[in-house]
């Protein structure tokens, strides 16, 4: 006696939606994980410059500048024309006072210009002690780690992945096409 089981529609339908998929597809990809057969550390080397500074003391002379103080220069100028004036009037007139009003007035004029023609600015050098600084450079070479370098094979081809840690085996996506 020969058994026969009979699939249920909804079964049979799905399998038919399967195998059609499969069988109109263009691409199967999947993934496949390949043994790691060497890993060796990835070193690079960095070169930075490093600064430091030399300093020193040095004696630099530095100028200022000052303004006179013009109306005391004025008057004292004026002071000292007046009295000369007024004594060069007496003797050249005998003692009449009007020449020695005369001498004083014109000795006041003459020593308040003279006086106010004078510079009115002045400067005086003194040296300074003044800090400078130089910054120079020193290269240094540093030797970092910045991963590993794995090698596998599949098919007969090699394959070469950079990670941050140890891997002992690299996914492989694969795609077959028809």
């Amino acid at each position: 006696m020969i058994k026969v089981s009979l699939i249920s529609k909804p079964v049979l339908y799905g399998t038919f939606l399967l195998m059609h998929t499969l069988l109109s597809a263009e691409e199967i990809g999947f993934v496949e994980y390949v043994n790691v057969v060497s890993t060796e550390p990835v070193y690079e080397n960095v070169i930075s410059n490093v600064p430091h500074q030399e300093c020193f003391d040095k004696q630099v002379p530095v100028t200022y500048r000052h303004q006179a103080a013009q109306s005391s220069h004025a008057n004292a100028g004026a002071l000292i024309g007046g009295v000369t004036g007024g004594l060069i009037g007496k003797q050249v007139s005998h003692g009449d006072p009007a020449a020695m009003i005369g001498g004083a007035v014109l000795g006041t004029l003459v020593g308040h210009n003279a006086a106010r023609s004078e510079p009115e600015d002045y400067q005086t050098t003194q040296y300074e002690t003044r800090r400078h600084c130089t910054t120079h450079y020193t290269q240094r070479s540093e030797r970092r780690f910045i991963g590993y370098e794995h090698i596998a094979y599949y098919k007969g081809r090699k394959i070469v992945k950079y990670s941050d840690e140890k891997l002992s085996s690299i996914p492989v996506s694969v795609t077959i096409s028809y």
